[in-house]
């Protein structure tokens, strides 16, 4: 999986865009389409609504190349938070829509719960992609094999100490995923030309 890219690559790949080079829209969905669609999937749990929101954040990203600013943080970051909000957008525009049935009312708390627990999820996902490797590492050791931090330490040949602190920061970052705001908003709307 791709990690995040240098800002220089991030800046230049910007500039490309702005300057209408379709080859670096190319370059950029090769790099990080199985991301965007993977985050739209985690959210929407449907594979149409995740190709849907894919060629979406793609079609966003060609005709407003300016949106993205690199002082704000990595290209890959940013095209994340769009894959997020619009996929949170658009399950919510089900739910509401599902929901308004013949006795209207809207979404119920359910149908929010259910919301922001996808929305949890997948940016959950993102961070443990997202995160250095020897935090997912250890995280890995931890979680899905079941070893404590001196068995961690030892596959990993660092010292226990070491093990703890990759340990203590990978959650850290993790336990950020439940900071989503509950109502995220859906970027500009797409379609404007160029």
């Amino acid at each position: 999986m791709t990690h995040e890219a240098p800002p220089r690559w991030d800046r230049k790949m910007q500039q490309r865009l702005a300057h209408g080079e379709e080859a670096a829209l190319g370059e950029l969905y090769d790099r990080f389409a199985s991301l965007v669609h993977h985050l739209a999937y985690r959210v929407l749990g449907e594979e149409e609504a995740a190709d849907r929101i894919t060629r979406d954040v793609f079609a966003y990203i060609w005709e407003n190349p300016d949106a993205f600013d690199p002082r704000q943080g990595p290209l890959r970051s940013w095209i994340a938070g769009l894959t997020h909000r619009q996929a949170v957008h658009r399950l919510r525009q089900s739910k509401a829509v599902t929901s308004d049935g013949p006795h209207g009312g809207g979404m119920s708390e359910d149908d929010e719960r259910t919301i922001f627990s996808a929305s949890a999820a997948a940016r959950a996902d993102y961070i443990v992609t997202a995160m250095p490797a020897p935090l997912r590492d250890a995280l890995e050791l931890a979680y899905r094999e079941r070893r404590d931090y001196r068995q961690a330490a030892i596959a990993l040949g660092v010292t226990e100490d070491e093990a703890r602190r990759r340990l203590r920061l990978g959650l850290q970052l993790l336990s950020t995923a439940h900071d989503v705001p509950a109502r995220a908003v859906p970027p500009p709307s797409y379609g404007r030309t160029r």
